[in-house]
This record gives structure tokens, sequence and C-alpha cells, in this order.
């Protein structure tokens, strides 16, 4: 809710709306007892009006309540969790409009099934606590939705990129001293760069914004691309005039669910800065009437726009679904620390929800068959390695085409990452990209988790698959109860 009179008015609202069914009055009957209109009541049970006293008092008497029934902001047992709801984070933090979800609405069908909704969100927060779902997971979770939901493409800041790009001539490949000069000359920044660790920050954090001064502090470690994307990101905020924002990059802290969408703005007019929205479909057009797949042809694609694969993988996400209208498709970007074996996933967008995996809090054993995880195993010092694999998901039946780059992160301590785009093979796809029926592409049976894979042998197994055995024990038990039964009631 935005504020206590906001929480006020929807109180009086179902207060009144609980007194009237009990008397089984409608609107109309209601409006006729009171001589108020139908549509100023409507608009009183929907949160959006609170009534003068005159009114209040008329109300009550056609209601048979008192005045302080329905003034009082306590509510009876049945509508008791609707208070809780309705002041909880979810509701002061989450802008439903992004999602099409009216508020109010929202709030009358709580008031339909009061317990029964609330035995429901308590079932959530139950299942969040077993998984270790954090208020940021959660967050996070909410944003790729939201991305999802628009395809990741968002045509207002793409044309105030291009604006922006036009008015200031920005060079086709930016470079972090242009964009250094237009934070200064434009927005009167002051930037310097910092032993951060001497202060006991972590090796992680990478720059940290102070506004009270203006100042930009960057870490001294960060590479060309790491301060270029930060500084385009910067302009983001101010362009977009995106406020409240994060001061912290990489992500440490937010205080609200708007903050962390404002970054969110803010990196992809980053991204639209970086890479040119028509260069980049003009050049992905060349590329996929290749016949056959190869690898250096792709990374120097992507040495065109960036040294950062990530910023170039992630673009693809924006530009695929728009420009090439490849909706199904997924990026991830995994994460193996130096002397671990522990595969992470970091980042992850599926814009048509049928894509795995997904990164999950239960320690399971990612496929090593992936060819993003293959290789970031097996990268050498100081190497690069890209390269693309037919994934053939056998117990769900999809083919994705998969292209990966891997990578020592120089920036974490010998972090190695992989990034990679997966695109759904089918007609449509497959008539786009020609060189997806190369045969030098290697098909590869893949699975999920080694917890719940069917392969059953796979060399680089890490885990039994004890999820999947325990789905069909049960699968098998429920066959032979159905034998049973048929056996009995012959």
């Amino acid at each position: 809710m935005a504020s206590d009179s906001d929480f006020i008015k929807t109180v009086f609202g179902l207060k009144m709306k609980q007194f009237r069914q009990k008397k089984g009055f409608s609107l109309q009957d209601l409006a006729n007892l009171t001589g108020v209109s139908k549509s100023y009541l409507n608009e009183i049970e929907n949160g959006k009006k609170y009534p003068k006293h005159d009114k209040i008092s008329q109300l009550a008497t056609a209601l048979n309540c008192t005045y302080d029934d329905l003034v009082s902001t306590k509510l009876d047992k049945s509508l008791a969790p609707i208070a809780e709801i309705i002041q909880s984070d979810f509701f002061k933090e989450i802008p439903l409009d992004l999602f099409g979800i009216n508020k109010n609405n929202l709030i009358s069908i709580i008031s339909e099934a009061p317990k029964k909704v609330t035995a429901f969100i308590n079932t959530l927060i139950e299942i969040a606590k077993n998984y270790n779902l954090s208020k940021e997971r959660f967050y996070f979770a909410v944003i790729r939705s939201f991305q999802e939901l628009y395809d990741n493409y968002f045509p207002e800041i793409e044309e105030k990129a291009k604006d922006y790009i036009l008015e200031n001539n920005l060079s086709e490949k930016p470079h972090s001293t242009e964009f250094r000069q237009i934070l200064e000359r434009q927005f009167q920044y002051q930037i310097r760069s910092l032993d951060l660790g001497q202060y006991g920050a972590s090796g992680k954090l990478r720059s940290l914004f102070i506004p009270e001064k203006n100042l930009l502090l960057l870490n001294e470690l960060l590479d060309e691309d790491q301060k270029t994307f930060i500084f385009a990101k910067e302009i983001g905020f101010n362009v977009l005039n995106l406020n409240p924002r994060p001061n912290t990059y990489s992500w440490l802290d937010f205080t609200s669910f708007e903050e962390l969408l404002n970054n969110y703005y803010a990196a992809y007019f980053a991204g639209s800065l970086l890479i040119r929205k028509e260069t980049l479909t003009q050049k992905l057009s060349s590329f996929f009437e290749n016949e056959e797949w190869n690898p250096t042809l792709f990374e120097n694609l992507i040495e065109e726009f960036t040294n950062s694969p990530e910023t170039f993988y992630y673009r693809l996400t924006n530009i695929l679904p728009q420009e090439f209208a490849i909706k199904d498709l997924f990026y991830l970007c995994f994460t193996k620390k130096k002397n671990s074996d522990k595969i992470q996933i970091l980042k992850e967008l599926h814009l048509n929800q049928q894509q795995a995996p997904h990164a999950n809090a239960t320690s399971e054993h990612y496929c090593r068959r992936w060819i993003a995880v293959k290789n970031m195993s097996n990268l050498k010092e100081n190497e690069k390695l890209t390269d693309a694999q037919i994934s053939h998901y056998k117990d769900t039946g999809l083919t994705y085409l998969v292209i990966s780059t891997s990578q020592k992160n120089p920036f974490s301590d010998g972090t190695n990452r992989s990034y990679c785009i997966g695109i759904l093979l089918n007609p449509a796809s497959l008539k786009k990209i020609k060189f997806a029926k190369s045969n030098q592409i290697k098909t590869v049976n893949v699975g999920v988790t080694c917890e719940f894979c069917s392969i059953s042998d796979c060399e680089v197994r890490q885990a039994p698959p004890l999820r999947l055995e325990k789905e069909i024990f049960n699968a098998n038990m429920k066959k032979s109860i159905q034998q049973i039964r048929k056996e009995i009631l012959k």
C-alpha cells in the first residue's frame, strides 16, 4: 500500500462490503436506502474513496451497525488476515501494475476468501523458507518474470538510448573515456579510482556512488570494459531520471523493489548505448546466413561491439525476440570458483518458461554435458573458448542450439565464467539460422541435474538420479495399486 491513508480507505471499503453482504443488499439496494450513488459506493468498496462523516452515519444506519464499526481499522476474524497482507512488503514494494494487476481488484479477490488466500500465502512463505529463498532472491525472480513478460525488450528505453547517441554523437564502440567525460561535463560527476581493498571492501565491490558529493569511486582493478559499462549505467540513471537507485556495483544491498527495478532499467539503457540495435541486427542477419558454424567468426562478431562476452550475450536477449521473432530462448551465466568443482548459475533468463535449467538452492549437480559447463571446467590460464552444441533434452524431447563463450573473470581471483544463449530448434529458427543444420555442431543428449537425469551411461555424472528414481518408484506403486483394485473389484 502507498500510505496509511490508502490502508484506511481499503479497510473501510472491505468492512462496508462485509456488512452489506451480511444484510443481503446489492449496491443498488444500499444506494436506494442512503441516497448515495451506486458508482460512489462502488468506489468506496474498492478503496478509492473515503466518505464524509454524514455519509458514514447514513451507511451505518442502513447497514444496522454503529459509526465506530465502520471507521475502526480493527478487522474481525474473517477479514483480519487481509490487514497483514495489504500492509506487507509485497503490497508496499511490488508495483503490481507492471504485471497488469489492479491492486483494488486483487484486494477484492482476497476479501472473498481471506482465510484461504492467507493459507496459500503462508504456504508460499513456508516453501521459500525450506528452499532458502531470501527477500533478495524473491525480488530478483520478480524482475526476471517482468523481463520475460515483455520478451526482455523495452522500446521506450531503446528510443531514449538512440536519441542520446545521436544528441551526443557517440562512437560506434564507445570507450570509457568518452563516457567519463559525459558524466563529468553533463552531470557534474567527480570520479576517482581507489584501492577499495584497503578499506576492507570485498574484491567484488566494483564501484561505489556517494550521492552527497556526486562522487563515483571505482575499484582500481577494473578493466576497460567494466569501467565502460559502469559509466554507461550511470548515464542511464541520470537520463532516465531513475530514483531511488542502488549506490554499489556489484549488488550488495537494496532498500526497495523499485530500487532493484531501476537498476535493471539503467543496465538496459547501458546495453543499448554500448551495442546499437540496428547495427547488431544487421550483423546477426549476415552471420545467420552462414551455412557452417565458425566460432572464430562469432568471437569476431562479439569483438566488433565489445570485449565483454557477458554484455554481448545479454544484448542478444533483447534483439533476438524483437528483430528475429526468436522468443523460445534462454540466457545463462555459469560460474566456477578456483579450486572448486561447484557449478553455480549466476544469472538467467527464460523467455518462454520451458527451458531448463533454473538456478536452485537444493545443491543439485548441473549437467556436465552442457557446452557452457564443459568449456568452463577445461579453461587454461588466460584462455577464452567459444563453441556451439545441439543440446537434446531426452526427457522433454526439446532440442536447442546453444552457443557459449567461457573465460576467466579477471576481477574475481581466477573464477571461471561461461555465458550461453540457447535457441529452441523448430522450423522457424532453423530457417533463420542456417548453420544450425551444420554437421560441424555436435548433438549431445543432456539432462538438467544429475539427480533428475535418465541418461544411464553418462560418463560425467556427479550424483545418482535419486529424484528420478523416487518418481519412478511412485509411478510404479500407483500402477500396482490400480492392478490390485482391478483384481479385487472384478
